[in-house]
C-alpha cells in the first residue's frame, strides 16, 4: 500500500472504531450514552474550530494565494450539500422511511471525513494530525446519533446497530481509501486547493452539526464542553508532529508530482 494512504486509512479505522465503541456503549448503558452524546458533540468542535483556525486554515492560506476562495467554498459547499439532501429526501413518509434523510446525512458526512483525513494528510502531516483527530472525537458522538435515529424510527436493537454503524463507522475509512486513490494523481497545487476546501469544511462542521447541542445542553455544561475540547487542542499543538522519517508528507508530496527543477515551466507550491 503507497506510504501516503496508509495515515488516513489509520486515522480512518481509528474513526470507524469509536464508531463501535460508541455503540457498544450505547448498547450496555443507553441511557447515559445519550446523555453524554451532546456533550462528545461539543468536545470534537471546540477541538475542530480551534485548530482549524490556529493551525490548518493559516497553513492553508501559506500553501496558495487563492486559499480563502476555497476556505469560502468549502464552507458554503458543507451547508449546501447538507440542506440538498434533506431537500432530495423529505421527511414525509411514516415509519422507518423517516430515517432515510438523518441517515443519509450521517452516511455522507462521515465519508467526507474519511476524504478530508487523505487531503489534509497529503498537504500537510501535522494538518492531517490535527484534523483527524479532532473529528476522531466525534464519532463516538456520531454513532450514538445514528443508534438514536434508527430505534426512534421502529428498528430492532440489532438492525439499528448495523445500519449505525455502517453509516456513521464504515464509511469512513471507505472514503479516506476512495479519495486517497484518487488524489495520488493530482499535483501539488491541485492537493494545495483541496486542503483550503476542507479547511472551509471543517469550519461549518465545527460550526453547524457539532455546535446544535448547544441548544438542547445546560448553558454551563455547553461551554464546559466547549472549553475542554478548546484546551486539548490547544495540548495537540503543543507536541512535536512530524511526518515519516522526520518530513513533512507536503514535502514529500511535492517530491513525488513536482516538475523537475531543471524543467522551466515547473510550479511549485508556495511555502
Amino acid at each position: 500500500m503507497p506510504l501516503s494512504l496508509q495515515a488516513p486509512l489509520l486515522f480512518g479505522l481509528i474513526a470507524a472504531l469509536f464508531t463501535a465503541v460508541g455503540l457498544a456503549a450505547v448498547a450496555m448503558r443507553s441511557g447515559w450514552t445519550a446523555r453524554q452524546s451532546g456533550l462528545f458533540s461539543l468536545m470534537a468542535g471546540g477541538m475542530l474550530i480551534s485548530l482549524t483556525l490556529l493551525h490548518i486554515g493559516p497553513e492553508a492560506l501559506m500553501m496558495n494565494a487563492r486559499a480563502p476562495y476555497f476556505m469560502l467554498a468549502g464552507f458554503f459547499g458543507g451547508l449546501l450539500l447538507s440542506s440538498g439532501i434533506n431537500a432530495a429526501f423529505p421527511e414525509k413518509a411514516g415509519g422507518r422511511a423517516l430515517a432515510l434523510t438523518p441517515l443519509l446525512a450521517v452516511g455522507l458526512h462521515s465519508f467526507l471525513d474519511g476524504a478530508i483525513y487523505s487531503v489534509t494528510f497529503a498537504a500537510s502531516f501535522e494538518g492531517g494530525v490535527y484534523a483527524s483527530t479532532s473529528l476522531i472525537m466525534h464519532e463516538f458522538a456520531e454513532g450514538v446519533i445514528a443508534f438514536a435515529i434508527l430505534a426512534r424510527h421502529g428498528f430492532r436493537v440489532r438492525e439499528a446497530l448495523f445500519w449505525a454503524f455502517l453509516a456513521a463507522g464504515a464509511t469512513t475509512p471507505l472514503g479516506a481509501l476512495v479519495s486517497g486513490l484518487f488524489l495520488t494523481g493530482l499535483g501539488p497545487d491541485v492537493v494545495a486547493a483541496l486542503y483550503a476546501l476542507s479547511a472551509g469544511l471543517l469550519i461549518y462542521v465545527a460550526t453547524g452539526p457539532l455546535m446544535q447541542p448547544l441548544k438542547e445542553e445546560p448553558p454551563i455544561r455547553g461551554i464546559a464542553g466547549l472549553g475542554t475540547g478548546v484546551g486539548v487542542a490547544m495540548l495537540l499543538m503543543l507536541m512535536p508532529l512530524h511526518g515519516h522519517g522526520g518530513h513533512d508528507h507536503a514535502h514529500d508530496y511535492e517530491h513525488d508530482h513536482a516538475p523537475s527543477l531543471n524543467d522551466p515551466s515547473g510550479i511549485h507550491p508556495p511555502h
